[in-house]
């Protein structure tokens, strides 16, 4: 039975590819799955509503006439429509719908195939032409690994390799602001687009969508809209959290993601929490972000920020002493793109004053830029106030001497150094002199022990603290 089902519909195909033109064939045909012949009703499978709805308002004459061909002028076509892929727990739920359209008398067999109207002769709505919208400078190349890194960076190569083939479909990659999510969803996006010339690859924000969608809904151009994102190949929607709310944008990307899915397409996304934590989107949606791999983007450690550095510095063609590439990969732990930031303005600095690229200048660049802000107490500023306040100067703080008045005011800066700045332990103990950050571990528990039964360390301790608010 099964069999003749397949004959049924293979007759069916071979008509219609002569009469729609390829695109559209491999967009709205190579997808249906014929599911049974009852008598002369065949019953096609389609991946959603808006697709049966697309095959009725522009292929109505290519489909009856494949049906005369194949089964008779009697022939009727139902559609299947898949409402829920459903799991390994519950099938899927379809919908049966009898065709309204295709069961009329058929027209005239030389139908121009130039009249029937391709959904990819709507190109976006910005512009009239196919961009992809991808940033060229993002690439694997220039995207430095590491430990913060290595899961998304990895599956992203995976999928770059093959995209929509490997079980990192969709992929979500998430983590807080600067981290480098655009850098390694566009840099996927490039590769795929440099290495697969017939893939159609498409950048777009979260924000952007949600505006296009809005332009379609006021210009009568849903259709228009959801047949080009239906199209493409490898979509990369970039804070998908953005979404959150726009119950009409998740509905019309809610199809599209089944869309592109059920076709093999790969989907790409980023977020900036885990697909979990992001409330205001339904839960049909959440499901589905589930269904490939989410990984997470941290904080770049220590290495890493020293290797972005110098990546940085080598694309700028600028050499600096390895002492202050150190010093600022202690000194600016956030994220990515403050570390950028700090480079580039101290590049600035170099160029306007015409001086080189020094430790010094490394620190006065450092301190302009954190001027005025109330979470950014530096590690200098909290040794130059212990130094002050004790009366020693911040080379008696680094140094190695272990006399009881260097030692006392060097752990109250280690103290005020953990507690009013983003520094790791690690770095607190380079900025002492190199120090071990379990040296840094018994200095702050050493001057809180001090804090709760002494009155002078306490009074010291809140005057230090005052100069930083």
């Amino acid at each position: 039975m099964q069999r003749e089902i397949t004959t049924v519909w293979n007759r069916c195909l071979a008509v219609i590819r002569d009469i729609v033109p390829e695109q559209s064939f491999n967009t709205w045909f190579e997808p249906i799955v014929p599911l049974r012949l009852n008598g002369h009703v065949l019953t096609i499978q389609v991946p959603s509503e808006f697709f049966y709805e697309w095959l009725e308002e522009n292929f109505v004459h290519a489909l009856r006439k494949a049906l005369d061909t194949a089964i008779g002028p009697n022939g009727q076509l139902e559609y299947s429509i898949i409402v829920d892929k459903g799991n390994e727990q519950n099938r899927p739920l379809t919908v049966n719908i009898p065709t309204t359209k295709s069961t009329q008398t058929s027209k005239p067999d030389n139908v121009n195939p130039d009249l029937i109207k391709s959904p990819f002769v709507f190109k976006d709505l910005d512009s009239l032409t196919l961009d992809s919208y991808l940033n060229p400078t993002y690439t694997f190349d220039n995207y430095v690994e590491g430990d913060c890194n290595r899961l998304a960076r990895s599956a992203g190569y995976a999928v770059a390799e093959r995209p929509g083939v490997t079980s990192f479909n969709p992929l979500m990659i998430y983590g807080g602001v600067g981290l480098g999510k655009t850098h390694l969803v566009q840099a996927i996006g490039n590769y795929i687009k440099n290495n697969n010339q017939n893939k159609f690859v498409l950048y777009v924000t979260s924000e952007k969508f949600t505006n296009q969608f809005l332009n379609a809904v006021r210009s009568d151009g849903i259709r228009d809209f959801t047949s080009f994102y239906m199209q493409v190949d490898v979509l990369v929607i970039d804070d998908v959290q953005f979404l959150q709310k726009k119950e009409k944008t998740q509905e019309i990307f809610f199809h599209i993601f089944n869309h592109l899915h059920q076709s093999g397409k790969q989907i790409i996304m980023t977020s900036d929490r885990a697909p979990r934590a992001l409330d205001g989107l339904e839960d049909r949606l959440l499901s589905r972000f589930k269904w490939g791999l989410s990984a997470d983007l941290q904080t770049p450690d220590l290495e890493t920020r020293i290797a972005i550095i110098q990546k940085k510095l080598q694309a700028e063609g600028i050499y600096i002493e390895n002492t202050v590439i150190e010093y600022l990969a202690h000194s600016v732990n956030t994220n990515v793109r403050e570390l950028e930031g700090v480079i580039v303005s101290l590049m600035a600095q170099a160029s306007l004053n015409r001086r080189d690229i020094d430790l010094e200048l490394a620190k006065q660049t450092l301190r302009n830029i954190v001027v005025d802000s109330d979470r950014e107490v530096t590690i200098d500023s909290v040794q130059e106030a212990v130094a002050d306040y004790f009366n020693v100067t911040i080379a008696d703080l680094k140094a190695k001497s272990r006399k009881r008045e260097l030692v006392h005011p060097r752990q109250i800066a280690m103290y005020l150094a953990k507690e009013k700045t983003d520094l790791s332990l690690k770095s607190i103990g380079y900025h002492f002199g190199g120090r071990d950050h379990s040296t840094v571990i018994h200095a702050v528990q050493t001057i809180s022990d001090l804090v709760a039964k002494h009155a002078e360390t306490r009074h010291a301790i809140e005057k230090l603290k005052a100069q930083f608010k």
